[in-house]
């Protein structure tokens, strides 16, 4: 199972570890923040697009056309609870044959990351606490 490490920095600043990548997320300034990074919900968001515009340029590359893409996401939160509320995506690309159209936006449809956005995700959560009191009896 892949694994990612997430280790902090000080403050409101976070190392998250991914394979031999290094990502900082942190709060900006006004939020108490330094502003060395993105937040982890601009994180979250940005999978998105970043998702999107790699299915979308191998769907083109596939087809022999000219794979310059770029995607756009606008989002807003929403509240109670606190998450992402909306995420709206535009994707802009240099050519794209009338007959190609809809079976471009279905492979970009289907990028993984909106698949678990749309089918949903099971999650876990566990504390653990690095000193037990079965390690102290020893």
């Amino acid at each position: 199972m892949p694994q990612i490490d997430v280790y902090g920095l000080g403050g409101d600043s976070f190392s998250i570890e991914c394979r031999k990548h290094r990502i900082v997320v942190d709060q900006p300034v006004e939020a108490g923040g330094t502003d060395t990074g993105p937040t982890p919900t601009e994180l979250f968001v940005a999978s998105l697009p970043a998702c999107i515009a790699f299915y979308g340029r191998r769907f083109l590359e596939r087809h022999g056309l000219p794979d310059l893409i770029a995607v756009r996401a606008d989002w807003e939160m929403a509240a109670r609870p606190a998450r992402v509320g909306k995420i709206d995506v535009v994707v802009t690309v240099r050519s794209l044959p009338a007959d190609l159209e809809e079976k471009f936006r279905r492979v970009i449809e289907h990028c993984t990351v909106h698949n678990t956005l749309t089918a949903g995700v099971e999650t876990s959560i566990d504390v653990q606490h690095p000193i037990r009191r079965s390690s102290l009896a020893s």
